[in-house]
């Protein structure tokens, strides 16, 4: 059989199918339907997502035509393979590094290719105690990583003295510190010191590592915003701006943009939003590339971006907590394909424990079994080429040098933060998506859909984990701070305060009349009250209202919801309302053509799919006294 040409094109039995007769066979199915509104997406990113991508909207997208390791590093700057490190974190006390040195090797013999210490601001550090952790660490071929802000920037000095006297090559020494005096006014709303508030810090922590040219001791920190809430343009705009700062500042301090870029890390989070956040990093990679090639940059190092990702504290959830396995394999997936330098995937039972070590071997060992087993480490950015993925690329871009613009036309990160631009943008999409989770028009798993029926809080669990802690702005500071959250909160609150109150209300479903409405209504009522932690009793249905009203009040119900089809509840919801007798809340699941007769009828109370979930399901725990 010869050989096809590399130029020969697949399929060409089939006749080509244009845009035209796609949009033509759509608009036939739609039956005159809105096209926007029926298949367009309005993200909420600011940017709308057709319903298919075609080769033709790759023509005015020149990146896509870039290669691996080729500027401006959409594909980033790996040539052969996905090389990303398996990061792993924990906290350390200065005051015991020996207990810590041995976590950290047993990590490394668990397959962890990257430490990340995460230092206790309550130890002082010193060359002794810094010694100790790092002993027997080959740090030639381990990556190094401190987080915790300032005691960061203390502890530098020590590290850089030990790397100094050890047998290491400083060329292949990798390590990193998160020194951010930015991500501290983002999340204290001030500096936590004079060095820092004047950026004489920057340049400290710039001259420790001058020797080593894989230390990346400045953090452009993205996590910051997406755990306040913030959309993923949002998060990567504030980062550039964020980044900005540090460059000018330091270039205006003399240092160049060579002896800057390459000592910079961004530290994003990763969503469970899939092709957005692979499109994410891939966009990232672009501006960064060219707001450091406009600063005039030589170095090829100094253009390519270098991220380490972190699965999203945003969005795990306290309750039916392995579903955050899931949610973080996903996660990973995105941030692997998207090509980050390094992630660190948290366990699941982070939002509300010190992680066990049975959490932590399932959060290294969904990293392995991405790169040894599912091969994730041996192709270079596979999304590209990809219509839409492409597409997202240019538009996350867009969207968030927009944002880094206005940023930079109200003078920079530090002038827009204090001003209070930033607060105000974030909280904004943050109250979009709590209403979006409310409705049910953004799911968490688990939390405002699917719930787990039986389950009941682990009496250890404190409050604090559910509600989050309570933030106040400290007397002396000088911005707003931004207040890290979990979308889950508010639903888990609710629940929580159904598992302590002294009465587990029961939740009955008078099912009636058409058996395929009936056993649909059932299910959705039975999740609806499920999310609040209410007792739910299905029935398959009964032959008459006597019937189930009687197994309804032998039941000791709180609630009964009455299950049936539009045309029956005419006749069937008045009779059961008369019958139970104010002896239970009584509720009609659907929103009946015959509604306003029901109301007149004394009938108030309707779930539906348009309902605000948390807002009624509120109502009802008022109701009930919780």
């Amino acid at each position: 059989m010869a050989e096809k040409s590399n130029e020969e094109k697949l399929f060409t039995e089939f006749p080509p199918v244009s845009t035209a007769d796609w949009e033509a066979a759509i608009a036939k199915d739609l039956k005159g339907a809105d096209y926007e509104k029926k298949l367009v997406w309005k993200t909420l990113e600011g940017f709308n997502v057709r319903p298919y991508y075609r080769s033709e909207d790759l023509k005015n997208i020149p990146t896509a035509q870039v290669k691996p390791g080729e500027f401006p590093y959409v594909r980033g700057k790996n040539i052969n393979g996905n090389p990303w490190l398996i990061r792993q974190d924990f906290d350390v006390c200065l005051d015991q590094p020996t207990d810590a040195n041995r976590k950290a090797l047993e990590l490394l013999n668990k397959g962890v290719e990257s430490l990340g210490f995460k230092l206790s601001s309550d130890c002082e550090p010193t060359f002794d105690s810094v010694s100790r952790l790092l002993k027997d660490i080959d740090l030639n071929k381990i990556e190094i990583n401190f987080t915790g802000g300032t005691a960061t920037a203390k502890a530098l000095p020590f590290i850089v003295k030990y790397l100094e006297q050890s047998k290491y090559d400083s060329k292949k020494i990798r390590m990193s510190i998160d020194y951010s005096p930015l991500s501290t006014l983002a999340l204290k709303g001030k500096f936590c010191c004079e060095n820092d508030a004047n950026y004489v810090g920057l340049a400290s922590v710039l001259n420790e590592a001058k020797n080593f040219p894989n230390a990346r001791v400045i953090g452009a920190n993205g996590a910051v915003f997406h755990n306040s809430g913030s959309s993923i343009v949002q998060e990567l705009g504030f980062s550039l701006a964020m980044a900005n700062d540090y460059l000018t500042a330091l270039i205006d301090q003399g240092y160049s943009i060579d002896d800057v870029a390459p000592h910079i890390r961004f530290n994003f989070s990763v969503s469970s939003n899939y092709f957005m956040e692979i499109a994410k990093f891939r966009a990232a990679r672009l501006l960064w590339a060219k707001l450091v090639d406009a600063y005039g940059a030589k170095q090829k190092v100094s253009k390519q971006m270098n991220i380490h990702a972190e699965t999203s504290r945003w969005n795990m959830t306290v309750y039916d907590p392995y579903v955050n396995m899931l949610r973080s394999t996903t996660e990973s997936m995105s941030a692997v394909l998207a090509g980050v330098d390094s992630l660190n995937v948290l366990p699941f039972d982070t939002a509300f424990s010190e992680p066990t070590a049975f959490s932590e071997r399932i959060a290294r060992n969904q990293q392995i079994l991405l790169k040894e087993e599912s091969y994730f480490g041996k192709i270079v950015d596979p999304a590209a080429g990809s219509y839409y993925v492409e597409n997202l690329t240019v538009s996350i871009a867009e969207r968030a040098w927009e944002i880094f613009l206005n940023v930079d036309e109200m003078g920079g990160f530090r002038e827009a933060f204090v001003k209070g631009y930033i607060q105000q943008q974030i909280t904004e999409t943050a109250n979009k998506r709590n209403k979006n989770i409310a409705s049910k028009r953004e799911i968490l798993l688990g939390t405002n859909q699917y719930p787990n029926f039986t389950e009941v809080i682990d009496p250890k669990v404190e409050p604090e984990a559910i509600k989050g802690q309570t933030h106040q702005k400290p007397e002396d500071a000088i911005a707003e701070p931004l207040v890290a959250y979990r979308g889950a909160q508010a639903f888990e609150e609710l629940r929580y305060n159904t598992d302590k109150s002294s009465h587990k209300p029961k939740v009955f479903m008078l099912s009636l009349g058409n058996l395929a409405m009936r056993r649909a209504r059932a299910q959705f009522s039975c999740n609806f009250f499920a999310v609040a932690g209410f007792e739910v009793i299905d029935n398959i249905g009964f032959k008459t209202v006597d019937e189930g009203i009687k197994a309804a009040l032998d039941a000791k119900s709180d609630i009964v919801v009455i299950c049936s089809s539009d045309d029956e509840y005419a006749n069937l919801a008045p009779e059961a309302f008369e019958k139970l007798n104010g002896k239970a809340i009584f509720v009609v699941a659907g929103d009946p053509a015959c509604k306003s007769d029901l109301e007149a009828k004394g009938i108030s109370n309707y779930i539906n799919v348009k309902s605000n979930l948390l807002e009624t399901l509120k109502q009802y725990q008022s109701m009930l006294n919780i």
